[in-house]
This record gives structure tokens, C-alpha cells and sequence, in this order.
């Protein structure tokens, strides 16, 4: 029983709601709200009434409010709840990056006459971030970080840790700069609280320490990032000036919307939608692709339509038609998959693309022989037992159905991981580009398959109409 109770989850914001639902004096309160993560606090202030949220504001100081407020997504919705003065102070205690985007979230108005109130340093800060494009890595940094000379002593580093700790909390690792104000280094927190005093400071720099550019392409570095799996990372200018660092969290947040893009863009989408977008925007993201798709739809209807005597002679085929094209859609985007994923590195050989065709088609036809002996296993029975076939005429069906499963998935891995190449070739986002192609060109694939298949073996061939 013991044991059960100690690995009981707690409901930290159900507690931090109690609290302020509490006779607790004000200063009990806040004394206890100190134990508490900044995350739950923000969930708490979303899920309480605007009386509790204005008392839990004034429990808190301004950093407080401000780390609070960096949890919270839609911030814009609670704002008319504060003066413009006291949200200023709050931007102020942000970090350059999250205040960004706080002030992104607002009318154009709001943010003008915010600006106008908050210091000149948080200003320039943030003007900084807001000149980056939002695909730039200068757009995801922040300037909270701690910055040492290279000629400074044991003491003086520590000394200047100490020193900027206070406005910067950043700290576990710390960055090394020359008297020309460029980058030299990393040291870890750790390796400066060891060092005695008689060390050198050279001794502790990581010179080789990985780094990013400001104007470098999200999309360029984000493996190199993860790839050297840091806490931070500097962000340098096109002097090696340090202007920012990029933290893991950012790393994360960097991560979630690249997924995010590229699984939108895999539906054909230009970008994610979220649920403010408006009817008319959704609409104006998806159309192009689905006004393609539909007239590749419309040449997919006309290839049957060339079968259209196989299906008036044998029209139970029809029937395993939605078979054949599910199968080959879904090989075919599995190998899509694989194939956008392996792109992602830029330093692919021409030799190992074109093992991994190899190796798609393999794939594509070991998993196409095992499912269409199945198929013709199956279908041949279900005509027999279920719909009264004979044994020659319903193993003809299914026979023709499985050898057009092994061709159609053969064939659509191949295609699959050859198109997103072909594109990636001439330096068009095989993910946007691919993803509804692919779809139409696997149906386009398993018709002519199924049905060619159908018109030589079970008419030409064998004569079973």
C-alpha cells in the first residue's frame, strides 16, 4: 500500500487551484507557489477565473509573471486583463525569443504601443530577432547567454559568471570570446567551478565547439544539432561575432515544426494549418494540389475506361479493385517515407541512392509475393465457397488478382522512392511535391497492372469468359 501511494501521481495544477481557493494568507501562498514549476503555474492561470488569475498575478514579481507567461500559448486571450504598463515590464523580463512571439500574437496597434514602452535594451533585442526570416535559425535564438573574455584568469571568469547570472540564466555552458569580440570556444560551468585558481583559462575552452550561423536555413543545420546533442548552441554572425545561442528547448521546438511542416506537406499543404486559420485561407492552401489531383484523377478514370470490355466480360474483378489500388498506394508512401527521410542527408553518395532503389524494390516485391499468395489463397476460396465459382474460374480471378499485387507493389516501391529523388534532383521539396503525386501515380499503376493483367491472362490467355 505504501509502496502504490509513493508512486502516486500528483495533480500539481489541481494543487496550485486549491491554493488560491485557500483561506492561506497572501503570504503563505506565495511562499508555497515557489515550489512549484512555472509550467503548472501557467496551466493553473488558464483553468481559473479572472478573479484568481489577478490574484495569483500579485503574488508574483514581474520575472516570475514573465516565465509564467512563456508557458502559456495563447497569451493574447488573458492580456485585457492586465494594464499596458505592467505587460510592457512583463515583455521586458522575457526572453528576446518568447517575447517575439508574444508580440506577434497581438493587433498591430498593441504592439506598437508596447514597443514604445519597453527598454531600449529589450528593444534592439528584439528588433533583432524580428529581422530574421522565420525559416532562419536567427529567428529561433535567444540573447540570454553568458559571454567570457579569452585572456581573463580563473577568478575573473568566475567573477564575470557571477556577474551576469543575474540577468542571464543560461549558465551551464559559457561562451568565449577574443578581444575582437570573436568566437573562440565553450566552456562547461562545470570545468570553471573545478579549475583552481593557478589554471589556465585556455586549458578549459572546447574550441571545436559546434556552432550555428544566423542567416543558415533551419532546415540546412537541424540534423547537424541533433547530431552533436548539446545543451545550446552559439549563433554567430558573419563575423563569428556570438549574437545569440539556441537552447535544447529551442532545438525542440525547431524539431516539432519541421515535422509538423513536412507531415503537412506530405497532404499537399504549403505550410500547417491550426485552427484560427479562416474557411478561405484552408481552402486557398489545399486547392492547388487537389485541382492537379483532379485532373490526374480524371486520367486515372480514363485508363479504366480502355478496360472497359474486360469489365463487361469478367465483372467480378471489379470487385478487387479497391484491393489492388490500396496495397500499391500504401507501398508506394512507405517508400516515400523512407526515401524523404534518407535525403535529408546531404551527403548521400550516387551509389547508395541507388542501392536504396534496390533495396525498395526488393522490399516492394518480397512483401508483394507474400501478400499476393495470400490474396490468391483467399480470393480463390471466397469465389469458390462464397460466390459459386468454379475451381479453374475462381483460382483464374485470384490468380490474376495476386500476380497483379506482386507487379503493383513491385512497381509502386520503385516509383516511390525514385520521384522524390527525381525532385530533390532539381532542388524542389520532395515532401510537398511527392506526397499527393504519388497517391494518383500508384492508382494509375495498379489499374493498367490489374486490368492489363486481367485482359492477357484471363481473356487472352486462358479464355475464361
Amino acid at each position: 500500500m505504501e509502496e502504490k501511494e509513493l508512486f502516486e501521481e500528483h495533480d500539481y495544477v489541481q494543487e496550485i487551484i486549491e491554493l488560491l481557493k485557500s483561506n492561506a494568507s497572501d503570504i503563505e501562498i506565495k511562499e508555497q507557489l515557489e515550489d512549484y514549476h512555472e509550467n503548472d503555474i501557467a496551466q493553473a492561470f488558464e483553468d481559473v477565473t479572472p478573479e484568481l488569475r489577478k490574484k495569483l498575478l500579485s503574488l508574483l514579481n514581474e520575472e516570475q509573471v514573465s516565465d509564467v507567461f512563456s508557458y502559456i500559448e495563447d497569451l493574447d486571450l488573458y492580456l485585457g486583463e492586465l494594464e499596458i504598463n505592467n505587460v510592457a515590464k512583463i515583455i521586458e523580463n522575457m526572453d528576446a525569443d518568447d517575447a517575439v512571439d508574444l508580440l506577434e500574437e497581438m493587433d498591430p496597434e498593441v504592439q506598437e504601443q508596447l514597443i514604445k514602452l519597453i527598454d531600449e535594451d529589450s528593444k534592439e533585442d528584439i528588433r533583432l530577432i524580428q529581422s530574421y526570416e522565420d525559416d532562419e535559425i536567427g529567428s529561433y535564438m535567444t540573447t540570454n547567454f553568458v559571454v567570457i573574455q579569452e585572456n581573463a584568469t580563473i577568478r575573473q571568469a568566475m567573477k564575470s559568471v557571477v556577474e551576469q547570472a543575474g540577468e542571464n540564466d543560461n549558465i551551464m555552458t559559457i561562451y568565449v570570446i577574443d578581444d575582437k569580440e570573436v568566437f573562440c570556444g565553450a566552456i562547461d560551468l562545470k570545468d570553471l567551478i573545478c579549475a583552481r585558481k593557478d589554471d589556465l583559462l585556455s586549458d578549459l575552452i572546447v574550441t571545436s565547439y559546434p556552432y550555428v550561423l544566423d542567416h543558415e536555413k533551419i532546415a540546412d543545420c537541424i540534423e547537424r544539432i541533433k547530431d552533436y546533442a548539446e545543451d545550446s548552441y552559439p549563433v554567430l554572425n558573419n563575423e563569428m561575432k556570438i549574437i545569440g545561442i539556441i537552447t535544447s528547448q529551442d532545438v525542440v521546438e525547431v524539431v516539432d515544426d519541421e515535422m509538423g511542416e513536412d507531415y503537412a506537406k506530405l497532404a499537399g499543404l504549403t505550410s500547417e494549418e491550426d485552427l484560427n486559420e479562416t474557411t478561405k485561407e484552408s481552402m486557398k492552401k489545399r486547392m492547388p494540389w487537389l485541382v492537379a489531383l483532379l485532373f490526374l484523377g480524371m486520367l486515372v478514370s480514363s485508363v479504366v475506361g480502355l478496360f472497359e470490355s474486360v469489365v463487361s466480360k469478367i465483372s467480378v474483378i471489379i470487385c478487387f479493385q479497391s484491393l489492388i489500388l490500396g496495397m500499391a498506394g500504401n507501398v508506394g508512401t512507405q517508400s516515400l517515407a523512407v526515401t524523404i527521410r534518407v535525403l535529408m542527408d546531404e551527403n548521400l553518395t550516387r551509389k547508395q541512392k541507388i542501392g536504396l532503389v534496390f533495396k525498395e524494390a526488393r522490399v516492394g516485391l518480397g512483401n508483394g509475393c507474400l501478400l499476393g499468395l495470400l490474396a490468391f489463397i483467399i480470393i480463390g476460396l471466397y469465389l469458390i465457397v462464397f460466390r459459386g465459382y468454379n475451381f479453374t474460374y475462381g483460382f483464374g480471378i485470384s490468380g490474376c488478382a495476386g500476380i497483379a499485387l506482386v507487379v503493383a507493389m513491385l512497381i509502386s516501391s520503385v516509383v516511390g522512392t525514385l520521384v522524390p529523388m527525381f525532385f530533390h534532383k532539381i532542388h524542389v521539396d520532395p515532401a510537398v511535391a511527392s506526397g499527393p503525386l504519388i497517391s494518383t501515380m500508384n492508382d494509375l499503376v495498379a489499374v493498367i497492372t490489374y486490368y492489363g493483367m486481367a485482359w492477357l491472362l484471363l481473356i487472352k490467355v486462358f479464355g475464361l469468359y
